[in-house]
């Protein structure tokens, strides 16, 4: 295989850097959040009042 030019190193460095960083970030902001119904559920709390 011939020696390759450094440019050429450098645009397929920079080719596979953006390649991978595009599909990061689209796999990133592809995930939709999980949506979930508020519902007011009260937490059961024991109040103790304490006399020392």
């Amino acid at each position: 295989m011939p020696q390759m030019m450094p440019m050429e190193w450098m645009t397929l460095y920079m080719t596979f850097l953006t390649t991978f960083l595009m599909f990061n970030i689209m796999n990133y902001f592809n995930q939709s959040p999980n949506k979930q119904e508020s519902s007011k559920s009260t937490v059961p709390s024991n109040k103790m009042n304490w006399k020392w």
